[in-house]
């Protein structure tokens, strides 16, 4: 490197007095033309400014070279002695794994650490680095974190291909690295991030139900114990609790403690549920926790919104919603019946208002419609035509679990089902979207009209998920009902303006919740049996809606070789596939999984199809003893207690089947 300077600051010089001596050679030549007696006098002085000029530049040349040499003798001994004496741990070392030299520092910080395990991982993460960079030269290297014996550190610095190994193939590069303890920077971090304040809601869900149905001397009693459980809960986390209503609590704790909440898996779930009074009235909690927001009150915000997500759910559960997710716990019992229809007049009210405020009403059910869509979407329908609304139900009409019954409605409804494009292009802001039979926004027959206005109303049973509609100005979420036809049968007769159903209107609701309920068997309560009373002074036909479920015998056969082929695991639960694509798998795995529960011993059931799209679809049926919704969820289904479904993409159908055993054995696991 000095001799290269030295060669141009030299070349530099001769080229500048190159220059001066053409121009002193041009001034001689015309003095000697204007004189002649100076010719001999100016070659004379010429010969003496070249002698002088060539023992000049090289004696600058020699005193240039020793200024250059003195101070890069003096850089590289800083140097080094800055590397023989740096106050952090440092190591030259090769790809190949042989060190080079390390200091003394090094030495003495690592003297009773097996460190050689730690480098060789370092070195073939660094390897795998430079194997994906097209041609690395010198790169630097940040490690952040690094745990070694009991201090943490970032290991810094960087790497270059060794010059003596450049004509060699594998290349070898060598590494100069700086370890930089940063143990206490770490735990600082890490105690500010324990120091985090998170926020808990915790609400009784019948609190209401329980205190009408006991004796006022025993609602202080009631109250007592249940108050004593949530306080000695709150008390393992050293936590603060507010109550803010009768039957809800503000629980405020450190971060440091939510991991041990979430090991422990709420078990304060269960602890309240042993509380149960001599008419069996069994109490729950719906817990909801939030780490999320720059402040406090962002935090209880988002704990807000949780807590939303778990009513819709059904309550009885736990959720904890850190980095943008959600993680539930519990809800292993049925869903406990409301007997108060408040909040269904309160809805029906809204609706009628909504209504009258629009210019245009769309109705959306799910994908691949099933009765129930069909049936609350044209109670709906009449909702909005008795308020002389231009109404359109949005759906295919082709889906197979619907054939059947469009066929015989087709004549008197023809204009009333449109195209999901048809939609997208008739859609305005001012346009009501009423989303019946489904929450989920990826779910709904054209998720695009989602984003063409913002008065969306929601009318579901299902258990609330993660990817629900959030911008819906209205929600008639209740898990309690059989079935979102149940719940549109209250909402049409709570309406302020009377409506007269038609009678294939009411059979489509009444066979929305004989559909749900299978003909009355699952989640039907009080208020199923009210709704359908109601239905059938409408004048229901049940034999004309006994017909919409009946089978052909080619269906009924492959549902029979279904169930023929299931192989029964833990003794209960019976497990089955339908390997045949064809549009209508959905249909018939679902037909297959219900008749699985009619054989003896079987409490749950669980048939794989594939489907046209080349997606696999998962049915799961349950006598109420395990909760299919929970298994299914973990693979990204959800449903109800009793039934639930799920799709996966990308993978065979026995890749499915394994993840499905897998998501199986693990609800069992949690359950112990």
């Amino acid at each position: 490197m000095s001799e290269n300077n030295n060669r141009k600051l030299f070349d530099n010089l001769v080229s500048r007095t190159k220059v001066y001596l053409v121009i002193i050679l041009i001034l001689l030549v015309l003095l000697s033309i204007f004189k002649v007696q100076m010719i001999i006098p100016s070659i004379i002085s010429y010969v003496l400014i070249l002698c002088y000029t060539y023992f000049a530049n090289n004696k600058r040349k020699s005193e240039i070279s020793e200024q250059l040499q003195d101070l890069t003798l003096t850089v590289d001994s800083a140097a080094k002695s800055s590397l023989i004496n740096a106050p952090y741990p440092l190591i030259i070392l090769e790809t190949n794994g042989n060190i080079v030299w390390k200091s003394s520092k090094f030495i003495t910080e690592f003297a009773n650490i097996d460190i050689n395990n730690y480098l060789n991982d370092l070195i073939i993460d660094i390897k795998d680095e430079i194997s994906k960079s097209e041609n690395p030269k010198v790169k630097s290297i940040v490690r952040e974190n690094i745990e070694i014996g009991k201090k943490i550190y970032k290991i810094q610095g960087e790497f270059a291909k060794s010059k003596k190994n450049e004509r060699r193939r594998p290349a070898e590069y060598m590494m100069i690295l700086y370890f930089i303890d940063e143990t206490e920077k770490y735990e600082l971090e890490q105690e500010n991030e324990n120091e985090k304040t998170c926020v808990g809601i915790i609400m009784i869900d019948n609190y209401e139900e329980v205190m009408q149905r006991i004796d006022t001397e025993q609602k202080a009693q009631v109250m007592a114990k249940v108050e004593r459980i949530i306080y000695d809960w709150v008390n393992e986390t050293n936590g603060i609790l507010v109550k803010s209503d009768r039957d809800t609590y503000v629980y405020i704790f450190e971060q440091r403690y939510l991991d041990k909440i979430i090991e422990n898996k709420f078990t304060i779930l269960d602890s309240i549920k042993d509380i149960v009074r001599r008419d069996k009235i069994q109490l729950t909690l719906s817990i909801a926790i939030s780490n999320e927001g720059e402040t406090d009150r962002e935090v209880y915000k988002s704990a807000s919104a949780a807590m939303d997500v778990i009513l819709g759910r059904g309550g009885d559960q736990a959720v904890v919603r850190q980095d943008g997710k959600y993680q539930f716990f519990g809800g292993k019992v049925e869903e406990v019946e409301k007997r108060t229809k408040v909040k269904a007049r309160i809805v029906a009210h809204a609706l009628e208002e909504l209504m009258s405020e629009c210019n245009k009403v769309m109705i959306m059910g799910h994908v691949n419609p099933d009765i129930d869509a069909m049936g609350s979407a044209l109670g709906i329908y009449r909702m909005a035509v008795s308020l002389r609304k231009e109404v359109n139900i949005v759906t295919n009409v082709e889906a197979p679990s619907i054939k059947s019954f469009i066929e015989s409605i087709q004549e008197d409804y023809k204009d009333v089902f449109i195209t999901k494009e048809t939609a997208l292009s008739q859609i305005d802001a001012e346009t009501l979207l009423v989303v019946v039979d489904t929450h989920k926004k990826t779910y709904v027959e054209e998720p695009e009209l989602l984003n063409k206005t913002n008065k969306i109303v929601v009318i579901d049973h299902h258990r609330r998920s993660a990817d629900f509609i959030e911008n819906s100005i209205l929600t008639f979420q209740e898990v309690y009902a059989s079935s979102a036809s149940e719940l549109v049968t209250e909402i049409v007769q709570y309406t302020q303006n009377e409506i007269e159903l038609s009678t294939i209107e009411a059979e489509a609701l009444y066979a929305g919740i004989m559909m749900d309920t299978k003909n009355f068997t699952f989640k039907t309560g009080v208020r199923t049996f009210e709704a359908a009373a109601y239905l059938r002074r409408c004048g229901v036909d049940i034999i004309k809606v006994k017909k919409w479920f009946q089978s052909d015998l080619e269906s009924y056969n492959k549902i029979a070789e279904i169930v023929k082929k299931a192989e029964i695991i833990r003794e209960t639960i019976g497990i089955s596939i339908y390997e045949v694509q064809e549009k209508d798998t959905s249909l018939i795995c679902a037909k297959a999984a219900d008749e699985l529960l009619t054989i003896g011993n079987i409490t749950a059931s669980f048939v794989l199809g594939n489907m046209e799209d080349g997606k696999i679809c998962i049915s799961g049926r349950s006598l109420g003893d395990i909760n299919v919704q929970m298994i299914l969820e973990k693979l990204g289904g959800g449903g109800h207690i009793s039934l639930a479904g799920a799709q996966l993409e990308n993978m065979t159908i026995e890749e499915a089947k394994q993840e499905l055993l897998a998501k199986i054995e693990e609800y069992f696991s949690e359950k112990e």
